[in-house]
């Protein structure tokens, strides 16, 4: 039998909105490091050990059962006591945490010798009170005062942080056992019998300017917790579910739902089924633009409530005026929205920032996918208005310099050097390594433009204004061919990563070309050129499709954006592939995406992995930092879905469009409560030799058409 090799980072993080506790798996925070307990932006815990009579325990096992949810089960080694000598292993000490906004902690200890034993448990915790931010870039600056406080009748620690009007507080309150604060740390002292139990809770509750926010009171049972604490078990219920032939694609689907479900931020003032996505953690457990619209398209059919809620989240801080140090304009969509220190005193732009230049094209897209997947008028009623400013701020602030194609350089003075979806600072180079300058005309831009004027024109034929929707088609006619004559170069055989602020071009051969694809401007005579060169060895790995050739001389496997691999890339890119009619392409990069995820602990995409090339005894290789769980990351395994089954919903005309085509890796494929105007439909397709049969199990079956997926290409 084959050793199973699992790849992912050494740590135990769960989760639970905004509040994030990430630790080692030992359940212990060692400082100095990136560790710790998240709310908000704010770290509140920095620091947390346990220890028996100042001996560190070790750890047997670890794990977390749900997103919200870890348990750590440690033992001792051999250590001193003043009436005696403990052998190792003589105890068991299990620690078990579920999240909501505080943490509530269970420590219980067992005694499994026939002596017994007297020593003091302690927990050492410290709270810096960083803003993520400097944590995360490892320079973290005190700015205000930290105090700690100790009230021995009420068994409660709070360490408080105030920087002018900016306040922070950790309130750990001790419940079932009685505590004696010193030296930095909660001490208990134990007296177990042979065969005796004891245990204690700590209840950690945050207060964020003054506002206590609440932690699970109750002390954890594990079937309890794992019954529906976070309304998982309702989710599940209410999303498109999944059976294949395939185990393994099966399973990568079913950790996906539960990881978006994990990275759900409830809208205020809604009821509980209307999200937005967090982009993943523990960096990104915020409102992001660009990162919430991508995960509503790839969730289109599995949930399209995170299409509504981006649309109304991000449509309520679509900027109004310009302001160049958060790099707003009128009309744009933010990129990020934070709340900690640095955003409170503005020492950085994102209150929200806005440098993103691909969020306010996708807006109008996401607008038109919803519509089509749900059919619900009131979409168009409640966002066109938003859609249409999007449209403006594209031809008054998109297009820098009304050459007709879309640019982007910052303005402010702490602002991001590239902003589209590769926003490394090196992200965009020239074949020579060197870095373009601004302001750059991404390639993808162009697409987004081109394919968000096509869609809003289809809205304007629904709402019966002809003269609007021809306006926006013939732009996009004229914009599909000034990019065809501007960014294709023949001697690559293959389009420009970008123009730089020259109108040079940049030559770099990277996976954004795949996203032209995916939004239709390339034409159809050069798609099968596109197709072949994302699939030449330099760009495939083999685990997919790298973001930058791995002949050029900035390639590096390990980089954040010069030749990693990003899940959420090859979904779009395969989805590209298919509309072109490469259907094979397509599948192939479902598969080595999806068995590079089978390598992951739980079967979690992360936001990306190394672009290192397959061989038969390799596996793929985590990038250190990587986001797991990761939004559109998880989303990517719903869009590899749409490029295999050919999925186009079309709900106002009441209409299903599919143009199966299974892969012989997965031969057989149940779809169940998948919805379209009202309507739930269950789905099996299977392959027959070369074909795809599907039978509509339930929903009114007239409603299901085979229509060929690459019908509408490179018009």
């Amino acid at each position: 039998m084959a050793l199973e090799i699992k790849v992912g980072p050494p740590q135990l993080a769960i989760h639970h909105g905004q509040s994030v506790l990430v630790t080692e798996p030992d359940g212990s925070i060692p400082w100095p490091s990136d560790k710790g307990l998240y709310v908000q932006d704010t770290r509140l815990m920095s620091s947390w050990s346990v220890y028996a009579n100042g001996v560190a325990w070790e750890l047997l096992s670890s794990g977390s059962p749900a997103h919200d949810l870890s348990r750590i089960v440690l033992t001792n080694p051999a250590f001193v006591t003043e009436t005696g000598a403990v052998a190792a292993r003589a105890l068991d000490f299990t620690i078990t945490r579920h999240i909501e906004d505080g943490v509530h902690e269970d420590l219980d200890l067992a005694n499994h010798s026939q002596a017994a034993i007297h020593f003091n448990l302690e927990v050492a915790m410290r709270s810096d009170f960083a803003d993520i931010f400097e944590v995360r870039t490892d320079k973290i600056v005190r700015r205000g005062r930290i105090t700690t406080d100790w009230d021995a009748a009420g068994q409660m620690l709070q360490t408080s942080y105030r920087n002018q009007d900016f306040t922070r507080a950790l309130r750990v309150a001790v419940r079932e056992a009685e505590a004696v604060y010193a030296n930095g740390r909660l001490s208990f002292a134990i007296d177990l019998p042979p065969g005796g139990r004891w245990h204690a809770c700590l209840l950690y509750k945050v207060v964020r300017d003054g506002v206590e926010l609440p932690e699970p009171v109750d002390c954890t049972s594990i079937g309890d917790a794992l019954r529906d604490p976070a309304g998982i078990v309702t989710w599940r219920a209410q999303v498109m579910k999944l059976r294949s032939s395939n185990t393994g694609f099966q399973e990568l689907y079913a950790q996906a739902i539960d990881d978006m479900a994990a990275l759900r931020l409830p809208l205020a003032g809604t009821d509980h089924l209307q999200f937005i996505a967090a982009a993943g953690l523990p960096w990104y457990m915020a409102l992001f633009g660009r990162d919430s619209l991508i995960v509503a398209l790839q969730n289109i059919l599995v949930w399209p409530g995170f299409a509504a809620g981006a649309l109304d989240v991000l449509g309520k801080y679509q900027a109004t005026a310009r302001d160049d140090h958060r790099d707003a304009e009128p009309g744009k969509i933010p990129h990020e929205l934070r709340s900690g220190e640095l955003a409170h005193f503005n020492l950085i732009p994102h209150t929200p920032y806005y440098g993103t230049a691909d969020a306010t094209p996708l807006y109008p897209i996401v607008l038109h996918a919803a519509w089509r997947a749900t059919g619900h008028r009131d979409l168009l009623d409640r966002h066109l208005a938003t859609a249409e400013r999007c449209l403006a701020w594209i031809d008054d602030y998109g297009d820098r310099d009304g050459d007709g194609f879309q640019e982007y350089q910052t303005r402010s003075p702490v602002g991001y050097e590239n902003q589209g979806w590769k926003d490394s600072g090196d992200a965009i180079v020239h074949e020579d390594g060197t870095l373009a300058h601004g302001p750059k005309a991404l390639c993808e831009l162009q697409g987004y433009v081109y394919d968000a004027w096509n869609r809003m024109a289809e809205i304007y034929d629904h709402l019966e204004r002809p003269g609007d929707a021809a306006r926006l088609r013939e732009k996009a006619q004229h914009l599909f061919r000034r990019f065809n004559e501007a960014f294709w170069d023949e001697e690559l055989g293959f389009y420009a990563l970008a123009l730089d602020g020259d109108k040079r071009r940049v030559r770099s051969v990277a996976s954004n070309v795949g996203h032209c694809l995916w939004s239709g401007i390339i034409p159809k005579d050069r798609a099968a050129r596109v197709v072949r060169r994302l699939m030449r060895r330099d760009m495939w790995s083999g685990w997919g499709i790298r973001t930058l050739s791995a002949e050029h001389p900035a390639f590096n496997p390990h980089s954040y954006h010069c030749g990693s691999v990003w899940p959420h890339d090859n979904s779009i890119i395969a989805l590209g592939f298919r509309r072109y009619g490469f259907d094979a392409e397509a599948n192939e990069v479902a598969r080595c995406v999806a068995e590079a995820g089978s390598f992951f602990t739980l079967k979690q995409l992360p936001e990306l992995y190394a672009g290192i090339q397959r061989d038969p005894a390799g596996f793929p290789v985590q990038y250190v930092g990587a986001n797991v769980p990761q939004a559109w990351a998880a989303g990517s395994v719903f869009l590899l879905l749409h490029a295999i089954l050919g999925v186009r919903p079309d709900a106002p005309r009441n209409m299903l469009c599919l143009d199966p085509h299974l892969p012989d890796w997965l031969p057989e494929l149940r779809l169940t409560d998948l919805r379209l105007n009202g309507a739930h439909f269950d789905l099996q397709f299977r392959r027959d030799g070369a074909r795809t049969i599907m039978q509509v199990l339930r929903g009114p079956a007239e409603v299901v058409r085979l229509v060929p997926y690459a019908d509408t290409a490179g018009s």
